[in-house]
């Protein structure tokens, strides 16, 4: 998880000594981040135009391959 995802983690209040953020590149949480990436990169508006117009630029930033 790159540290754009860290950060969002911990905004959400989610990082806490039960579960520390360091443990969550082994858990589905991770993979789930990864699809909403992907998901916002894809999506179309009701008219089909593309919302994202560098889906490569967003999967960069939030460390997701493309």
């Amino acid at each position: 998880m790159n540290e754009q995802i860290r950060q969002l983690v911990r905004q959400a209040g989610l990082d806490d000594a039960d579960f520390p953020i360091e443990n969550w590149d082994n858990v589905p949480l991770a993979k789930f981040a990864q699809l909403i990436v992907r998901e916002c990169a894809g999506f179309r508006n009701e008219l089909g135009v593309a919302l994202c117009t560098d889906p490569s630029a967003l999967y960069r930033y939030f460390g997701v391959e493309e």
